[in-house]
Parts: C-alpha cells; sequence; structure tokens
C-alpha cells in the first residue's frame, strides 16, 4: 500500500524529499556557523543557495536522471571548492540522483557518471580545503557514500527483473498445466466417443437393441466433454469454472463410460480409503484417464484393471494392461502423465508389464506437501 501511495503521489513525495534535505544542510550550515577560526566564518550564505539548487534539481530526477546527477554533482563540488567539508548531508541530493540513474539507465552510464561525479567533488573538495579539513574524508566520503545507491539501485533493478522473470515463469508453467488440461479432456473424450460410436456401428445389425443405450452413452461422453472444455477455456478468460474438477469419486463414472465403448475395467481399493488433496485428487483422476484412453487407441484387449493402494501416506496407482505393446508413437501421453505425476509430489513409472501387456504405477502424496 506505502509502495502505491507513493507512486500515486511522486510530487508530494518529492516534495517532503527536498524539505528533508534542505533542513538537513541549513541544520549543517548553522553548526558550521557557530564553529571558530576554520570554518565557522564561512557562515551558511554560501552553502544554503547551493544546497536549495540540488534539492530543487531532484524535482527533475525522473524524467532527465543524467542531467540532474550533473548539477547536483556540481552544487557539492563547489561546496567543496569554498571549503565546506564533504559530509554525507551535503552528498544527499548526488545519492538520491544517483540511485534514479541506476535504476533507469543501469550498467555503463550509471557508472561513468558516478565516476566523473566522485572525481569533481573529490578534486574540488582538495583544492578547497583552506581551513584544515581532514583530507582522508574528502576523499572517502564521495567515494563511499556515491557508491552505496549505485549499488542499490542496480539491486533494486535486479529484483524488478527477477519479479519479471518469475512472472513470465509462472504464465508459461500456467500454459502448460492449461494445455495439459485440454490435452487430456480432448483425447480422451473423443477418444472414447470414437469406441462408442465405432462399438455401435458394429452392433447395428446385429444387436440393435444396444445401440440404443450406446448411442445415449455417446451424448452423455460429448456433453461432458463441452463441459470440461468450457471449464478449462473459462480460466484462460479468469471466469470461474463451470463445475468442480474431477476427482476419484467419479471413477466409477469414468470407467462406466469406458465400458460403454466395450472395454471392461475392473477397479481394487487395498486399504482405506482416505481424502485427497484437491490437487493430488484431480492429478490421480487424469492419470487414469490418461491410462485408460490409451487402452482404447493403443491396446489389442478388451480389459483393464485399475489397483488403488491406500498406505500411511501414499498412494498407489496401477493400471495393467494399459496397451498391449508400446505404441509406435505415443505422443505426449506417457510424458503428459509423468509431468502431472512430478507437479503433485509423486512419480510414475510406465513399460511392459512382466506378465505381458503394459503397465503404469504411479505414487501420489496423500498429504499436502509441507
Amino acid at each position: 500500500m506505502t509502495s502505491s501511495w507513493r507512486n500515486d503521489h511522486p510530487r508530494i513525495v518529492d516534495a517532503v524529499l527536498i524539505a528533508l534535505l534542505l533542513c538537513a544542510a541549513a541544520g549543517q550550515a548553522t553548526l558550521n556557523s557557530s564553529l571558530p577560526d576554520t570554518v565557522g566564518h564561512l557562515g551558511w550564505r554560501s552553502a544554503l543557495p547551493l544546497a536549495v539548487l540540488a534539492g530543487v534539481a531532484l524535482l527533475w530526477r525522473r524524467g532527465h536522471p543524467r542531467a540532474v546527477v550533473a548539477v547536483t554533482a556540481l552544487c557539492v563540488a563547489a561546496e567543496g571548492g569554498l571549503g565546506y567539508l564533504v559530509s554525507p548531508v551535503n552528498l544527499a541530493p548526488v545519492m538520491v540522483a544517483l540511485y534514479e540513474l541506476a535504476v533507469r539507465r543501469p550498467g555503463r552510464t550509471t557508472r561513468l557518471h558516478y565516476a566523473a561525479a566522485t572525481a569533481a567533488i573529490v578534486v574540488a573538495a582538495l583544492l578547497g580545503n583552506r581551513y584544515g579539513n581532514p583530507w582522508p574524508l574528502a576523499v572517502l566520503n564521495p567515494t563511499l557514500f556515491l557508491l552505496l545507491p549505485v549499488a542499490l539501485g542496480e539491486t533494486a533493478r535486479l529484483r524488478h527483473a527477477f519479479l519479471a522473470e518469475e512472472a513470465r515463469h509462472r504464465v508459461a508453467e500456467e500454459r502448460v498445466r492449461i494445455a495439459r488440461d485440454l490435452h487430456d479432456v480432448v483425447a480422451h473424450h473423443l477418444a472414447l466417443a470414437n469406441a462408442q460410436a465405432g462399438t455401435a456401428a458394429y452392433l447395428a445389425r446385429s444387436h440393435p437393441d444396444q445401440v440404443r443405450k450406446i448411442l445415449a452413452d455417446l451424448t452423455t461422453t460429448t456433453s461432458s466433454a463441452l463441459r470440461e472444455l468450457k471449464a478449462t477455456v473459462g480460466v484462460l478468460r479468469h471466469d470461474s469454472p463451470l463445475e468442480p474438477a474431477p476427482g476419484l469419486g467419479q471413477l466409477p463414472a469414468l470407467t462406466a463410460a469406458f465400458g460403454s465403448a466395450g472395454l471392461a475395467v475392473d477397479v481394487t481399493v487395498d486399504g482405506t480409503e482416505r481424502p485427497l488433496t484437491p490437487n493430488v485428487d484431480l492429478t490421480a483422476f487424469r492419470i487414469l484417464q490418461e491410462a485408460l484412453t490409451n487402452v482404447t487407441r493403443h491396446a489389442s484387449t478388451n480389459t483393464a484393471h485399475v489397483r488403488l493402494t491406500y498406505g500411511e501416506d501414499r498412494l498407489t496407482m496401477t493400471v495393467t494392461n494399459a496397451a498391449a505393446t508400446r505404441p509406435a508413437n505415443p505422443g505426449f501421453g506417457i510424458v503428459d502423465m509423468r509431468e502431472r505425476a512430478s507437479a503433485a509430489g509423486g512419480h510414475l513409472h510406465a513399460g511392459p508389464h512382466p506378465d505381458g501387456g503394459f503397465l503404469v504405477t504411479t505414487q501420489l502424496p496423500i498429504l499436502a506437501r509441507p
């Protein structure tokens, strides 16, 4: 909220900043005037106009950062040439200007302006040191204090760049997730609809009484596909999903849909069923959906077996006969399942079954990751 207010009211911020700098400069000038012999007779009349000029110049630091660095540095150099000790107080306008330049013009431009400003102030302070000011301070104060805003500005710029890159990375991850969901929805429902239509065509002559039920299931499949597509596309439009994300609670409906397409799916549950986090529940459902879809696309068998084993902290899912042989062109199905499992904190193995056929084994955490 503070950053937003500062961005919305830059002139107020500038006025407060300049007022603080002028108060500090006036205080230092008053202190100098009270000192005996050396710098006391300089008073405040010579330093204060230069401090005012350096402070007012900061109003243009956003639009003309290089020019403002030059003006503020010349003002401080003039103070040093008059015999004033170069301190953090009169260096403050140059520090503010250099910070702005480091944020807006990073790299070589900032380094050159830092070197030029430091050199001008140090040379002027050494040449104008007629009152016994400690010469190491005339060198170290500009060198170190002007280096600080350059380092801070570069750090702020790197932080902004990191946050921007992180935002782009998150957008890319979200696009991959949405693309994965679209792949699962389209591939599953189209494969299932194709199998149901093929089964209906095959039974049209020999068992016409069964065709009506298969066509009804085909209608359900296409309607479900449309609903899931609308929900997924709704995320792209920043709309709320039209229905809750699927999970293992919909496994009976999923196996029934495959049954209408001619694939008999046997489900076995070992252990006590335990609730899953929404992300893991969706991941488990999508992996089973993809594995069973591969049956209708690649397998020479009309059966598949699903086993769910609930352990203390992990759910193990196996799909046997997920394909009679590894498909010649598997596409992104297996890669998609592995990525889903990994993103949920688990892992997946897919390969030939020792007794023939194909086996997909997945382990997913039951509890949410810390």
